[in-house]
C-alpha cells in the first residue's frame, strides 16, 4: 500500500478541530502536516494520531500528525529553520519517519511588498533559509518531502487571475526566483509533475466577494519531493471538499500518495 500523505493550511486549529477530526477519520492518511494553527496548544484530536507541533500565540505555528502503527519511530530533528537565532515564528518542523524526512513549511505572505514594511523581506531571508537547509539535506542524500502553504503561486496557471496578483508577494519575480531556485536543487513540485497543463486547480479561495463559488482561487499549497521520493510519488490530488464544509478554512487539503520503496 503506497503512503497517503496530506498537507492543509486550516487556519486556527482550535476553530478547525471538528474539521481535522473528519478528515482524519474519513482519508486516514499515514500523515497530515496543517499549518497557521493560531495557537500555543494543541487540542485533542484522534487517539489513532501522535501529534508533534511548534505554536505562537494568535499567530502561525505548525503540526504533523502521525498514524500509530507500532512500526516506524518519529524522530524530531527541528523545530525551527536555521539561519536566524532571532526568529521566534512558528513556521517551520521536521521529523524523520519511516525513512523519509517530513518537513512541514508555513512560509511567510510577506505582504505587504513595501519599503516601509520589513514582511516582504522576512518573505526572502526566510526561502533563503529553506534554500540552505534543503541544500544541506541534498548533500547528505536524504530523502525528503516538503509540504504546507509556501504563500507562492508557482506560475500563471496556478491563479485565476494573473493580473489581479501583480506585484503582490506571492506572485513577486523575487518569489518566483526563490521557487525556481528550490527546484533548481532537484525538487519536484508534485501536483504540478503529475497535472502539467492542469488549470482551474486551486488550494486557496478567499472568504471575499465569493471566490469558492465562483472559482477565484490561486495554488499555494505545495508538496516538493527530492529525487528519490520524487520517484516514488503515485498521485496527487487537490482535496476540494472540506473547502465546502461549514466555516470551512480558506485553504483545502492536498494529497500524495508515495510507494513504500
Amino acid at each position: 500500500m503506497p503512503l497517503l500523505i496530506a498537507t492543509w493550511n486550516v487556519n486556527s486549529i482550535k476553530a478547525r478541530a471538528d474539521h481535522v477530526k473528519r478528515f482524519l477519520s474519513e482519508r486516514s492518511p499515514d500523515i497530515l502536516m496543517v499549518q497557521e494553527l493560531k495557537g500555543e496548544n494543541l487540542p485533542e484530536i484522534s487517539d489513532d494520531y501522535d501529534a508533534y507541533f511548534v505554536g505562537q500565540k494568535a499567530y502561525n505555528g505548525v503540526a504533523i500528525f502521525v498514524k500509530k502503527n507500532g512500526g516506524s519511530p518519529v524522530d524530531l530533528i527541528h523545530s525551527r529553520l536555521g539561519g536566524d537565532e532571532s526568529d521566534e515564528q512558528a513556521r517551520y518542523i521536521e521529523l524523520d519517519w519511516n525513512g523519509i524526512r517530513l518537513i512541514d513549511i508555513y512560509l511567510p505572505n510577506g505582504n505587504p511588498v513595501s519599503i516601509d514594511s520589513e514582511k516582504f523581506p522576512y518573505k526572502i531571508r526566510w526561502m533563503d533559509r529553506l534554500f540552505n537547509r534543503v541544500s544541506e539535506l541534498r548533500a547528505a542524500q536524504i530523502p525528503f518531502l516538503i509540504g504546507g502553504d509556501f504563500n507562492v503561486i508557482p506560475e500563471d496557471q496556478d491563479c485565476y487571475d494573473p493580473k489581479a496578483w501583480d506585484g503582490d508577494a506571492l506572485f513577486h519575480p523575487q518569489t518566483h526566483e526563490k521557487w525556481r531556485a528550490l527546484l533548481n536543487l532537484g525538487l519536484v513540485d508534485a501536483f504540478r509533475v503529475l497535472h502539467p497543463f492542469e488549470t482551474e486547480s486551486y488550494s486557496f479561495w478567499d472568504y471575499q466577494a465569493g471566490a469558492w463559488q465562483k472559482n477565484n482561487g490561486i495554488r499555494i499549497d505545495h508538496f516538493l519531493l527530492s529525487p528519490a521520493l520524487a520517484d516514488r510519488l503515485e498521485s496527487c490530488r487537490i482535496d476540494r471538499e472540506p473547502r465546502g464544509w461549514e466555516k470551512a478554512s480558506d485553504h483545502t487539503p492536498v494529497l500524495i500518495e508515495i510507494s513504500e520503496s
